[in-house]
């Protein structure tokens, strides 16, 4: 994926607020195969976050911002993608504005993610070998399954009025 692809892919905001995103360095070198999207969070607003994945076989993009901490009650929470429960620190509300027009008028949707965006490297960790569980990599690829799965309906939801 280019940074062209990437620039034209969003959908939550304006083309001229898409061109002026800092897109990652390094694309070229990003191995697709280990990931499911591409996150990462703006250097300048470290409040901002993007998200690009892929809808059937186009991109598309989310522009994302990351909700104040409130006081941490639970001393753990789950990411709404890859369900893997964690530190309440490394959790975090972010809410996107919907595309469109409902978007314009500040209609948003939130969802509790990694906090590093970092879901596809959570998803394929391998679980020890037991003679209690499935073959690790079968539950390694039902992970992968569950979370594109659950991309898809937040993207969806994103782009839904």
């Amino acid at each position: 994926m280019s940074e062209i692809d990437i620039r034209t892919s969003f959908m939550n905001c304006s083309k001229g607020e898409a061109f002026r995103i800092m897109v990652p360095a390094g694309l070229e070198h990003l191995d697709w195969d280990r990931r499911d999207y591409l996150g990462w969070h703006d250097p300048k607003a470290p409040q901002r976050a993007y998200l690009v994945t892929w809808r059937g076989d186009e991109p598309v993009g989310i522009v994302l911002r990351r909700a104040d901490p409130a006081a941490a009650r639970a001393r753990f929470q789950m990411c709404s993608l890859c369900q893997t429960p964690q530190p309440s620190d490394n959790v975090a509300l972010y809410v996107a504005p919907r595309s469109g027009d409902a978007g314009r008028n500040g209609n948003t949707i939130g969802t509790y993610l990694c906090a590093g965006l970092n879901c596809s490297a959570h998803v394929r960790v391998a679980p020890p070998v037991s003679e209690i569980q499935p073959d690790p990599a079968v539950v390694v690829e039902t992970k992968i399954a569950g979370l594109k799965s659950r991309l898809d309906g937040f993207v969806a939801k994103v782009d839904s009025v």
